[in-house]
């Protein structure tokens, strides 16, 4: 967990490459036991493929020998036999390719799956201290790049069956010259050696351009509204193609060090030809070798390194692999610090209170940003939580949802310590409507009801009625089954909110928080949303979070929050008339407590 997170806040550059490692290899085997039985049938279609492989040089030598009338064969026996292999090598091809394919495609949903699943049930407290431009590409590019090493290893393994069996093909031919045509594999070991270092730096620095162009274009945007307002359009662009420029160059290394390999490769195959024909040459002429078996020495060699130019850059794809595999366990292994207990309950008909009791709380250790706070909130009660910003209204909200858990102290819901209570449970009874609503890709009817599983159209449509939001839903282009843009784009700010209302009243929480849910809204439209207001606070306690006086007037009780610690509470009244902090704003006309000044 440690290195998940670490590295995410120092915003260290990550390793490329890494060595292979049995643990990561251990763990990642896991997703391949549902595939057992698939991954079996591709080995054996393998090694198949590698026994037509290697009889297919058989089947060349005992066709030239056929023809020179020097085999028992018959040629047309000979040649039927070299066309079925022929066959029978296209089919296995097609087959292992796209077994393996689909194999690996399983394994990675699989794994696509568990680190979803993993990191909805991951605590706050580790994804607060996680960017989420690392965790994205953990989850899509290193993912990617596992995939990429799962297609290809395959392949690789039927190269290296192949390798194994040309070599043991050519020493039982000819001993002498089998041994004299594989004299040049330590050279390529030797040139293979001196390239990796090479490649480790080139692929590093092609991986970090990559990542830099893409930041700046993802950044640039995110945040074309900015740019437009202050013509930053050419200043922009030149410094995109700085960037564009350094990863065209390293893209452009890097290709030339993948291919570097290549003509090397291409050019010891020469010298074992060379030595084939010359050596061999003679053997033949001097009647000590048969054309045929000369022949399926040529054909074996220029085949033999095939797989070697594969393994090379399998090796390559590997490292990458395991350095990806290390970052994906990574994610896997980050602690879910809030689970169920044993013997958690789920909520039952007590009524809504909330109480806190000796809480201290804080989102980095040594720094609370919650005292020792004592709060007790009636079951039905709309209570307001106000204070300027960094005053610990918005950490209250989360420990009632169990966001986080207390550090000392506890919190407890229905009368009961929240985490004494089942999540699921907890969840569906404690709703929250935010100052920024979270709209899906889907559409209005789908989003209204995000909160309740199977809700039907006409419980959708009469929670819009209800908060007032069913009059320009009807308005859109096809009603509630418009499709909204990306996160709701497509409408106002107060449009969106009064949907967060419908879809918090058709989920029916029994407490209500209400973080700043107005903090956004011109006046005109904080009509509307007090009007939904005022519907989804009947039956159900309310937690209303806010800077402005205007929306929290009413509230049975009035918090007032300042470092931490509750400096006052009571209604509208009772707090002109205390004379403190609350009365300060209100004798001021401040718009929020933001703007008093200390002192």
């Amino acid at each position: 967990m440690s290195a998940f997170v670490n590295d995410d806040v120092r915003g260290q550059e990550e390793e490329v490459f890494a060595r292979f490692d049995r643990s990561v290899t251990a763990r990642l085997w896991q997703f391949m036991h549902g595939h057992r039985a698939m991954l079996a049938v591709v080995v054996l279609l393998v090694l198949l493929y590698t026994v037509v492989q290697v009889l297919i040089p058989v089947a060349i030598r005992h066709a030239v020998d056929s023809a020179l009338g020097r085999s028992a064969h018959a040629f047309d026996t000979v040649l039927s036999a070299f066309a079925l292999l022929v066959v029978v090598n296209a089919i296995l091809t097609f087959f292992q390719e796209w077994l393996a394919a689909r194999l690996a495609q399983r394994v990675i949903f699989d794994l696509r799956r568990a680190m979803f699943a993993h990191l909805q049930r991951v605590s706050l407290a580790i994804l607060d201290q996680t960017h989420v431009g690392r965790l994205m590409a953990r989850l899509q590019g290193d993912v990617n790049a596992l995939q990429e090493f799962m297609e290809t290893s395959v392949t690789a393994l039927g190269e290296l069956f192949l390798l194994a069996g040309l070599v043991i093909l050519l020493l039982a031919m000819d001993f002498q010259l089998g041994l004299l045509t594989l004299g040049v594999v330590p050279a390529l070991l030797v040139l293979r050696h001196a390239w990796l270092p090479w490649a480790k730096r080139v692929f590093a620095r092609s991986r970090e351009a990559s990542s830099s162009v893409n930041a700046a274009l993802a950044e640039n945007i995110n945040g074309i509204r900015t740019v437009q307002e202050n013509r930053r359009e050419a200043v922009n662009l030149r410094r995109y193609e700085e960037r564009a420029r350094e990863n065209l160059e390293a893209q452009t290394g890097a290709s030339l060090v993948s291919q570097v390999m290549m003509p090397a490769v291409d050019l010891l195959t020469g010298l074992a030809m060379a030595v084939v024909v010359v050596v061999g040459g003679r053997a033949v002429l001097a009647g000590e070798q048969d054309v045929g078996v000369m022949l399926a020495f040529i054909f074996c060699v220029q085949r033999c390194f095939d797989p070697i130019r594969t393994l090379a850059m399998q090796y390559t794809v590997m490292q990458r692999a395991m350095a990806s595999g290390q970052r994906i366990i990574e994610v896997l292994e980050v602690p879910v610090t809030l689970e169920d207990r044993p013997d958690a309950a789920a909520w039952t008909d007590a009524p809504p209170s909330v109480a806190f009791e000796h809480v201290t709380f804080g989102y980095r250790p040594g720094q609370p940003v919650l005292h020792d706070l004592n709060l007790r909130i009636a079951p039905y009660q709309t209570v307001a939580l106000v204070g300027p910003t960094g005053s610990g209204k918005t950490s209250i909200a989360a420990l009632v949802h169990r966001f986080y858990d207390a550090w000392q102290g506890s919190v407890a819901v229905g009368g009961r310590d929240v985490r004494e209570l089942a999540l699921d449970s907890l969840g569906r009874h404690v709703g929250m409507v935010l100052q920024e609503p979270f709209l899906f890709s889907g559409s209005v009817a789908d989003n209204v009801a995000y909160g309740l599983a199977g809700a039907t159209r006409e419980q959708v449509i009469d929670a819009c009625k209800a908060v007032h939001a069913h009059g320009f839903i009807a308005a859109l282009p096809q009603g509630y089954d418009t499709q909204l843009g990306q996160r709701g784009r497509n409408l106002s700010v107060g449009q969106r909110q009064l949907l967060s209302f419908a879809r918090a009243l058709l989920a029916s929480p029994k407490i209500l928080i209400l973080d700043e849910a107005t903090a956004n809204i011109d006046s005109f439209t904080e009509q509307e949303i007090g009007r939904a207001l005022n519907v989804l606070r009947q039956g159900r306690t309310t937690i209303i979070i806010a800077h402005r006086l205007a929306t929290i007037r009413d509230a049975d009780l009035i918090v007032v929050l300042d470092g931490g610690r509750i400096v006052e509470q009571g209604n509208h009244r009772q707090l002109l008339a205390r004379g403190g902090m609350y009365a300060a704003l209100h004798r001021s006309s401040s718009a929020s407590f933001d703007d008093l000044v200390p002192g």
